[in-house]
């Protein structure tokens, strides 16, 4: 089943949050994530840099830590997110209003924008997306072993049979189960992910894979 990209919230066995993204894709799938300092972002590979110019979509700022939360994102949204966050604003909020403001992305397939986010104080997680028939964003009641997920095609709405179980141990296993483990495994056409995963009250990010 092609679903498109995926967001997911997660809370190990041991209590440990994450936030995980991956992409999937058909048109492009020569991508790859880049890891940098509390940020992840999706680019093209080398040799395929002129893809932005057929989509503006496909390049951003995938991932941010701010604070105490991460925030992992489908696309330009991440930025305005995080910095709401930031500022002060609620989780919910910033969602709200950022993916609000940006809509659902005017491709061809008006691909929705998708959101997750984690926080290490209040032990929360979030998922949110933008349709373009609708917006929704609500918090996930976390708990140890389990994860939610919401995508942009086919699951792309916030709804608690949503769930699967969440064993990983570390960022890289984090990235390995959004990639091929459980629900994820029967979706197709996986290009990379990348995960923030609290490690000693803070987050580490990998990515995969």
């Amino acid at each position: 089943m092609y679903v498109g990209r995926i967001v997911a919230v997660g809370m190990n066995p041991k209590g440990k949050l994450a936030a995980m993204y991956r992409v999937s894709s058909r048109s492009f799938p020569n991508r790859k994530s880049v890891v940098r300092e509390n940020a992840a972002a999706i680019v093209p590979k080398e040799g395929f840099e002129t893809d932005i110019h057929k989509n503006p979509y496909i390049a951003y700022n995938c991932l941010k830590i701010v604070g105490s939360v991460a925030v992992a994102t489908n696309g330009s949204q991440t930025d305005p997110i995080a910095e709401k966050i930031a500022a002060g604003m609620t989780i919910r909020d910033a969602m709200i209003v950022s993916m609000m403001a940006l809509d659902y992305e005017k491709d061809d397939y008006n691909t929705p924008r998708i959101a997750s986010a984690v926080d290490l104080k209040s032990r929360s997680g979030w998922l949110g997306i933008v349709r373009h028939d609708g917006l929704n964003v609500r918090q996930l009641p976390l708990e140890p072993g389990n994860a939610f997920y919401v995508a942009t095609y086919e699951t792309n709405d916030v709804v608690l049979p949503q769930t699967e179980s969440f064993e990983a141990q570390s960022a890289d296993e984090a990235c390995n189960y959004i990639i091929e483990f459980g629900v994820f495994g029967t979706m197709t056409n996986p290009v990379s992910s990348v995960c923030a995963f609290e490690t000693d009250g803070e987050f580490e990010i990998a990515m995969g894979p």
